[in-house]
């Protein structure tokens, strides 16, 4: 593969953005002596220590918002505003931190975000919990009084990472192309916008959502079961938080929601969702010249892609 970084490349990077974190924190007047990378993937996140604050800096980007640093600050500040709300109405999340302004920070080029620090305790989750959880989470942001673009997590993502896979057969096989234009072709009527949803889904509503799979995001702390990363919160119907779940963890869901008389996942739309996130996989395949890693990990999503019928 031609572009990929090398181990010394992505430690400078990750460098970078940890003393872009630093800089940015000392100037909003945080006490900083010790910082540590918590993690390492699509970002740096890094605990200011001893200040009570998490720094999120991405810094593997889609190329959607790698070209537009204006789209990445206002999501940045859509997850912000929704996180600090569902704080406000007592939801169990990590919230933004309360010792700096609630905003996206540029500094050094990169954009960053603030929260607040939470113990993690490491332990076996449980999906199928989880994703019971999650509807308590969903009920929650069905008030969110805040307007928010439809399925953000989709537009200019997949679209625009196949066409960065065109001519990289070293990255994705010229047939598994054809295959994954083919089917984007077929959902994106459905996906680009709230108009082409309720046309194929009548009566479906459409509410806040994660995003970004909350049964996954539930991290456990030392003071209980928190919701987080928020990253890729969105208008969308439910269904699109407990894509490619599996069908326990949706149970585990219906079983829940419909205990409280609340609404259950449409199967219809659970199949469209699935079948973007297998392909959102796929286009994830972009990503690999800058975050090595993801060719390994992409491996099982994308054998479960070629596995299924091509979406008809």
């Amino acid at each position: 593969m031609s572009g990929i970084p090398t181990p010394e490349d992505l430690a400078a990077r990750t460098a970078r953005a940890v003393a872009a974190a630093v800089g940015a924190g000392r100037d909003l007047g945080l006490e900083v002596g010790d910082p540590k990378v918590l993690h390492d993937v699509f970002s740096v996140v890094v605990h200011l220590a001893p200040s009570p604050v998490v720094v999120r800096v991405p810094t593997v980007l889609p190329p959607a918002l790698r070209a537009d640093p204006v789209a990445l600050h206002r999501r940045q500040r859509d997850e912000l505003d929704v996180v600090g709300w569902l704080a406000e109405q007592g939801i169990p999340v990590i919230p933004p931190s309360p010792l700096v302004p609630r905003s996206p920070v540029a500094r050094d080029g990169f954009s960053m975000t603030f929260w607040r620090f939470v113990e993690i305790e490491e332990r076996e989750p449980d999906y199928a919990r989880n994703a019971a959880s999650t509807v308590a989470l969903h009920e929650a942001l069905r008030e969110y009084p805040g307007e928010l673009p439809f399925l953000s997590s989709y537009q200019g993502a997949i679209g625009a990472g196949l066409d960065v896979l065109e001519g990289r057969p070293d990255l994705l096989a010229p047939a598994d192309l054809e295959r994954a234009r083919g089917e984007w072709a077929r959902l994106e009527p459905v996906l680009a916008s709230r108009e082409g949803f309720a046309e194929t889904f009548p009566g479906v509503a459409v509410q806040t959502v994660h995003g970004d799979s909350p049964p996954y995001n539930l991290v456990h702390t030392t003071s209980g079961d928190l919701h987080a990363d928020f990253e890729l919160v969105t208008a969308g119907p439910i269904e699109l938080d407990l894509a490619m779940i599996g069908p326990e963890a949706e149970d585990a869901y219906d079983e829940a929601a419909a205990e409280l008389g609340l609404p259950t996942l449409d199967r219809r739309v659970l199949a469209v969702v699935n079948a973007a996130a297998r392909l959102q996989a796929v286009a994830c395949l972009a990503l690999v010249p800058e975050l090595p890693i993801l060719a390994e990990g992409l491996k099982p999503a994308l054998d479960l892609w070629r596995a299924a019928p091509p979406t008809a």
